[in-house]
């Protein structure tokens, strides 16, 4: 995964658009891209992908309904007929099993 790239020089133009009074609302877009990333970072890399070894004890019926989701996700490699869920907020039938 290298689109974290294209992202960070997105935010990083952003700020430095508000930096030097370019455009005012740039540190509020870089802030909102970068928050966007950061829990991208943890929430898929770190919590469902586990890189690092940390909430790798998460098991409590939140934390299951996300990672069966984001298995169901990835079950097809074509995005034909891959499902889409919320990052965060997970459809209830990933709950019942």
């Amino acid at each position: 995964d290298t689109f974290f790239i294209f992202y960070a020089v997105v935010s990083i133009s952003f700020f430095l658009l508000w930096r030097y009074e370019i455009f005012a609302l740039g540190l509020a877009i870089g802030l909102g891209i970068f928050a966007y990333g950061l829990t991208y970072f943890l929430v898929h890399d770190i919590f469902i992908h586990q890189r690092f070894k940390l909430f790798r004890n998460a098991n409590n019926m939140y934390a299951k309904a996300v990672r069966r989701a984001h298995k169901m996700h990835h079950k097809h490699t074509g995005k034909e007929d891959g499902e889409c869920f919320g990052m965060l907020v997970v459809p209830w039938k990933y709950f019942k099993k």
